[in-house]
């Protein structure tokens, strides 16, 4: 009998749910429930789940595990972990960390331990993968007691991605992992980049909380802190409305009207002038870190495209690309526009590159399943 794992995503008011078969990579159930805060929450979209899962044809004993994405580990979560209830109070206290992020882990996580009591229960965190940064790309520069005493430090994010990324780049260009240098740009509605040597992150954009970095679709990424102090001083703005402005009314959203890069295109194509800088400042901030990392990783053999945007919106990679040619960065412009939401990797570069751009579709799904069937061997 097949061993199957059943990977969850929970978000603040959906569950995106695979039932998948980390040997082989199939997908033999994927759904996506919304609005589930308005239909008696995680429990009622749990029970949906496992009615669509049992219509597959997929008996409980077909499940080895539960594996759940878990975006903030903090120091003491790292590698792939089994749920029990120290777990969940970490999780828990985490929250600080990913206000928007953790609480919807932890009800599906205390949903699914109710369903699923006979199952091992796995959190896979995406903060893991950049556990193990360099000092100097982890460390604020502030007094070290503060940051000690808090916690402070960068944590990143995207790491199942990243990781299972850089993995994929390896095999399409038929090479060793351990020696290539890369750069991976996760571009969703939250976007993040990272700078991986050997297989193993060098640096990466998002830092104590997944707000720094890449312009994103509601998120501003990279801001001085001296704006912070300013609103709060002066911008008739308190702790909570700060929260909502940076999570909610910031990044694309904030500078266009909307975060729908499809719709952005459009209104780009039309010549609105708010989109067109939302764009120009969107695309420079990645190629600002583009350049960063291939000087942080002292060249790159590989920079590559992944998730929503990533994989979709050919335009995002041209304009942000756009002027690395004396890196030694070189878009192929054909293979560029004719490759839009790939079934797997593919080379975008031009023959005489020196540095491979790629795009690669993650696999968030399949990277947990592989972690869950490892720690319970």
């Amino acid at each position: 009998m097949t061993d199957l794992v059943l990977v969850l995503n929970a978000g603040s008011s959906s569950l995106k749910f695979q039932v998948v078969d980390p040997a082989s990579g199939e997908v033999r159930v994927s759904d996506h429930l919304e609005r589930v805060d308005e239909s008696g929450g995680f429990e009622a979209a749990l029970a949906a789940m496992q009615e669509s899962v049992e219509a597959a044809g997929i008996g409980r004993d077909d499940l080895v595990a539960v594996g759940h994405r878990v975006v903030h580990g903090g120091d003491r979560l790292r590698d792939p972990t089994l749920v029990d209830d120290e777990v969940v109070a970490t999780i828990e206290h985490l929250v600080r960390l990913a206000p928007l992020h953790n609480p919807p882990a932890l009800a599906g996580i205390r949903a699914a331990l109710a369903t699923y009591d006979d199952l091992p229960q796995v959190a896979v965190f995406d903060t893991g993968f950049f556990a193990d940064l360099p000092p100097a790309a982890a460390t604020y520069a502030i007094d070290r007691d503060v940051a000690a005493a808090e916690g402070i430090r960068r944590y990143g994010a995207h790491g199942i991605s990243h990781g299972y990324v850089a993995g994929e780049v390896a095999r399409a260009l038929d090479r060793d992992l351990d020696e290539l240098d890369q750069v991976v740009l996760h571009l969703g509605n939250g976007a993040s980049a990272a700078a991986i040597s050997g297989g193993r992150p060098v640096d990466t954009s998002m830092g104590l909380t997944p707000l720094e970095g890449l312009v994103m679709g509601t998120r501003p990424g990279d801001i001085d802190a001296g704006v912070l102090l300013h609103l709060l001083r002066h911008g008739d703005l308190d702790v909570d409305g700060l929260e909502d402005l940076l999570h909610h009314r910031s990044g694309l959203e904030g500078l266009a009207g909307g975060h729908d890069v499809r719709d952005l295109v459009r209104r780009l194509g039309e010549g609105d002038p708010d989109v067109c800088l939302a764009w120009d400042v969107y695309c420079r901030r990645i190629r600002k870190y583009v350049g960063a990392y291939l000087a942080v990783l002292g060249g790159a053999d590989a920079v590559t495209f992944t998730a929503g945007v990533g994989e979709n919106v050919p335009v995002v990679r041209r304009d942000a690309l756009a002027g690395l040619e004396p890196l030694g960065v070189v878009l192929d412009p054909a293979r560029n526009e004719a490759c839009a939401g790939p079934d797997g990797p593919v080379v975008v570069s031009a023959d005489r590159s020196a540095v491979a751009v790629l795009v690669v579709p993650t696999n968030e799904e399949l990277a947990i399943a592989r972690d869950v069937v490892a720690l319970l061997g």
